[in-house]
C-alpha cells in the first residue's frame, strides 16, 4: 500500500467492513479538565495520562499528514479540556501546516468549555483555527456551579461576550439536556445563541461516562423538539447525511433574530450507518467508535521511527474494526468511564 501526501483522491481510504468511509478526524489533545461535569467526568478524577505519553505538537502535525493522506479532511480538537494544552496554538499551527503541505483547504474546529478562552482566542485563530464549539448547560451561574463543580461561569461569559467579532464561522452553542430544568432552559439558552449568531445545538444525553446508566430516563430528542416548538417557528434544513445533527431555521421573533438551530439525538436516532469519524486519542491511540474500548496504538510505532505508510497502514487497521453501530458494542468491549479520555 502506498499513501501519497497530496491530490484530490487519497490512494487509500479509511474504510470499515460496513462500507463507511472517514472524512472527520476528532482529535482529543489532553484528557484533563477543569471542570467535573457529572455527566463526564467524576470529582474525584485523579489518573491522567502520563505527560510524556501525550501527542506533541510535531507529533500531531506528522499524524494529521498520514490522515489527510487517508481521506479526512476536518479535524476537530477535543479533550477533556484543549485549553489546558499551553502548547494549543502550536498543535493547530501544526496541523494547519499539513493541510498546506497537503494542497487543501484547513478545516481545523475546537470543542472547549471556554474557560481561559478570551486571552488567547487571537492566537488560535492566527494558528488556524477556523470554527469552534462552546460546551454550556445553563445560563444560570448557580447551576453552572452545581453542574460543573467548579465557580467559573464569569470567564465562560467573557468568552462569550468576545467571539461575535471573531472571524470564526459557524460558532456553535452545545448543551447537553439533562433533566427537566434543562428542558425548561432550552428557550433562553436558543435566544442567547441567536442574538449573538451562533448556532445552539441540543445534545441528548449519552449512556457514557459516570451517570451512564440513568440515560434511559434523561430527556428524550422528541422532549427537547416539542419544547422548541413551544417557542419558536421551525423549517427542517436538509441535513448531510453522515451530521449527527437534525437542524432547523428559526424564523425571527420579537425577542431574537432568525438562526439555526440543531438537535443530537446520538441515542434515540444514532447516526451510526452514516458516521464518518476516526478518534485519535491524547496518546496516540486510534479508536473508531467513541462508545468503543478497543484501539491501535500509534504512538509508540511514531516514537521508533515508523515511516507515514506504516502508520497509515495501522490507521486502516484500526479503522476497518469499526462496529456497525455502538449499540452493537456489548460487555467489557464497551467504554463506561469518563468521556474526557477520548473527547466527544
Amino acid at each position: 500500500m502506498r499513501v501519497e501526501s497530496g491530490g484530490d483522491e487519497p490512494s487509500s481510504q479509511l474504510l470499515d467492513h460496513w462500507g463507511r468511509v472517514a472524512a472527520d478526524l476528532r482529535l482529543s489533545v489532553t484528557d484533563r479538565c477543569n471542570l467535573r461535569c457529572s455527566y463526564c467526568l467524576p470529582e474525584d478524577a485523579d489518573s491522567w495520562i502520563p505527560r510524556q505519553d501525550l501527542l506533541t505538537p510535531a507529533e500531531i502535525g506528522r499524524l494529521t499528514q498520514v490522515a489527510l493522506s487517508l481521506g479526512i479532511r476536518k479535524v476537530r480538537l477535543t479533550g477533556g479540556e484543549p485549553l489546558l494544552r499551553p502548547d494549543l496554538a502550536e498543535i493547530i499551527h501544526q496541523i494547519h501546516q499539513a493541510f498546506m503541505q497537503a494542497g487543501m483547504p484547513a478545516d481545523i474546529a475546537l470543542t472547549t468549555n471556554a474557560i481561559g478562552l478570551a486571552s488567547r482566542l487571537d492566537s488560535l485563530i492566527a494558528a488556524g483555527l477556523g470554527r469552534i464549539n462552546i460546551s454550556l448547560d445553563t445560563l444560570d451561574p448557580e447551576r453552572y456551579f452545581a453542574l460543573a463543580k467548579r465557580n467559573r461561569f464569569p470567564e465562560v461569559a467573557t468568552a462569550l461576550d468576545k467571539l461575535p467579532g471573531s472571524v470564526l464561522k459557524p460558532i456553535k452553542l452545545n448543551s447537553v439536556i439533562l433533566d427537566q430544568q434543562s428542558l425548561e432552559e432550552i428557550p433562553e439558552l436558543v435566544r442567547f445563541a441567536l442574538r449573538r449568531d451562533f448556532q445552539w445545538r441540543a445534545i441528548e444525553f449519552m449512556p457514557i461516562g459516570p451517570l451512564g446508566d440513568s440515560a434511559a430516563t434523561r430527556p428524550h430528542a422528541r422532549d427537547i423538539l416539542a419544547r422548541l416548538q413551544e417557542c419558536f417557528s421551525l423549517t427542517p434544513i436538509e441535513t448531510d447525511p453522515a451530521a449527527p445533527a437534525r437542524r432547523w431555521n428559526v424564523a425571527a421573533g420579537s425577542d431574537h433574530p432568525a438562526g439555526i438551530i440543531g438537535v443530537i439525538a446520538s441515542e434515540s436516532a444514532p447516526f451510526c450507518a452514516t458516521c464518518d469519524r476516526t478518534r485519535l486519542s491524547a496518546d496516540g491511540k486510534v479508536y473508531s467508535c467513541l462508545f468503543s474500548l478497543s484501539f491501535v496504538d500509534l504512538l509508540t510505532p511514531l516514537r521508533q521511527g515508523a515511516s507515514n505508510d506504516e502508520l497509515a497502514q495501522l490507521w486502516l487497521t484500526a479503522q476497518a474494526a469499526k462496529p456497525a453501530g455502538h449499540r452493537e458494542i456489548a460487555g467489557a468491549g464497551r467504554r463506561t468511564y469518563s468521556l474526557s479520555q477520548i473527547g466527544g
